[in-house]
C-alpha cells in the first residue's frame, strides 16, 4: 500500500494539481481584494452607496426596521437574503472573468513562444473537391 501511495504522489498530475490549488488559493486573495477594494466601491458609487449585502426579506420572526442583515440573522428571523446572493453571484462573475482573461493571456503567450522557438511545418494541401469527384468519376467511367 506505501509503494502505491509513493506511485501515486510521484505522478507529474498530482504534483501539477497541487500547484493549481496553492496558486488557486493566493489567487483568491488577490481577486477578493480586487472585488472588495476596487470594484464593489466603483458599484457603490455608481448605485448611489447601495449596499447589496444588507438586503433581506423577512419570511418570519421579528426584525427591527432598518437591521443589517447580521443582525436578523442573529435576532433568530428566517430571512430571505437576496443581497448576499447577488453579491455571491457578482463575484463570481468578476472572479470568472479574470481567470478568462488569464487563460487567454497565458495562451497568447504560449504561441508566441510557440512560434518564436518553431513553427510547425504546414500540411500539404489535399485535392480539392472537384479533383476528388473527377478521380471519382474516371474511376467509374473505367469500371463501366
Amino acid at each position: 500500500m506505501i509503494k502505491e501511495f509513493r506511485e501515486f504522489i510521484a505522478r507529474g498530475n498530482v504534483m501539477d494539481m497541487a500547484v493549481g490549488i496553492i496558486i488557486g488559493a493566493a489567487f483568491t486573495a488577490i481577486v477578493t481584494s480586487l472585488v472588495d477594494d476596487l470594484i464593489n466601491p466603483i458599484i457603490g458609487l455608481i448605485t448611489g452607496g447601495m449596499d447589496f449585502t444588507n438586503m433581506y426579506v423577512v419570511m418570519s420572526g421579528d426584525v427591527p426596521a432598518g437591521a443589517s442583515l447580521q443582525a436578523a440573522r442573529d435576532s433568530g428571523a428566517a430571512v430571505f437574503a437576496y443581497g448576499s446572493f447577488l453579491m455571491a453571484v457578482l463575484n463570481f462573475l468578476i472572479v470568472a472573468w479574470v481567470v478568462f482573461l488569464l487563460v487567454k493571456a497565458v495562451n497568447r503567450a504560449k504561441e508566441a513562444a510557440m512560434g518564436a522557438e518553431e513553427k510547425p511545418a504546414e500540411e500539404p494541401a489535399g485535392p480539392t473537391q472537384e479533383e476528388l469527384l473527377a478521380q471519382i468519376r474516371d474511376l467509374l467511367a473505367a469500371k463501366g
